[in-house]
């Protein structure tokens, strides 16, 4: 009889048993183990979100690590993974959650509903002057599966957008950049910034001062990529000197954001708690399963990540 794949759901931050009972109805073979048992360390298979540091090296029997969500970032962050595969999850439903959140965003800018906000909060009347849709040139950097998605449907309602990559491309109906020679062309005609890019040694940091003031004043920004994206102090003072009108960040370098940062109570700026799009549960499930089994058969894995580009 063959002996159960033992599995390790993995996370120092979030509580994933309730995968459990899915994996193991989607596949009956799966021995599934939760953090911090002790059998985590005999697991062939990581089933992880923010794991624990160093934990893979001491998981000797470690074939697979598969983060639950799109991004791997924290799922490798300071472990050692050069002799394993890193796999992610891809929903199709993940870019239709990320326009709706993005548009959610750019309309709050553009319809000026944080100048409402912040009159409600000194119970003051005043209406702000509404202007087009085409006023509130939208900027997307990374156009991957998510930014692409994005780039087809908000022309559609009038706004006008662009594209910033780092290699270059062609997308119908918007104006493209590329490489760092023409990033600062880009922003120079950008009213609302929203960072999608994938987390790489490149783009840790990106959006500090050097980028902020390369915007037009009075900018804003809707931050749905890396934690590790944002100079955190480099935004708080462009908000604080005007450079920036506003912000929505959905994704922190700590997270849970600590009940005392900063960030929750920094004038101009929305947090929210990286919701802007996820994958459903029975699609991780079952991607998890599938490449349990690839896994097992000695077949190319599905959605593994190439680590030297880092997605």
């Amino acid at each position: 009889m063959t002996a159960p794949t033992v599995v390790a759901l993995l996370s120092q931050t979030a509580k994933l048993d309730f995968l459990r009972p899915m994996l193991e109805a989607a596949n009956p073979s799966l021995d599934v183990v939760i953090w911090p048992d002790p059998r985590c360390f005999e697991a062939e298979v990581a089933v992880c979100w923010n794991s624990p540091p160093g934990v893979y090296a001491k998981m000797p029997r470690l074939r697979l690590v598969h983060s639950i969500a799109a991004g791997v970032d924290n799922v490798v962050a300071g472990q050692d993974v050069s002799a394993l595969p890193v796999c992610r999850v891809v929903d199709p439903m993940l870019a239709e959650g990320m326009l709706q959140f993005v548009l959610w965003g750019v309309l709050h800018f553009h319809r000026k509903l944080d100048q409402a906000m912040a009159s409600q909060r000194i119970q003051e009347w005043k209406r702000p002057r509404q202007t087009p849709a085409s006023s509130c040139r939208v900027g997307l950097m990374g156009m991957g599966e998510l930014g692409g998605h994005i780039a087809k449907r908000l022309p559609s309602l009038g706004y006008p957008v662009s594209g910033w990559a780092r290699t270059p491309r062609e997308i119908p109906g918007m104006t493209m950049f590329s490489g760092e020679e023409s990033y600062d062309a880009f922003l120079a005609q950008t009213d609302v910034l929203v960072c999608l890019l994938p987390l790489t040694a490149q783009t840790r940091g990106i959006l500090g001062e050097r980028t902020f003031s390369a915007l037009p004043q009075g900018a804003a920004l809707i931050h749905c990529g890396r934690g590790e994206h944002l100079v955190e102090d480099d935004l708080v003072a462009a908000l604080g000197s005007g450079q920036l009108r506003g912000a929505i960040v959905d994704v922190f370098e700590q997270e849970p954001l600590p009940a005392d940062h900063p960030l929750w109570t920094t004038p101009g700026l929305v947090v929210t708690p990286h919701m802007a799009t996820m994958a459903t549960y029975d699609v991780v499930v079952q991607q998890v399963v599938r490449n349990i089994g690839q896994m097992h058969e000695g077949a190319p894995y599905f959605n593994q990540v190439d680590m030297a580009r880092g997605y």
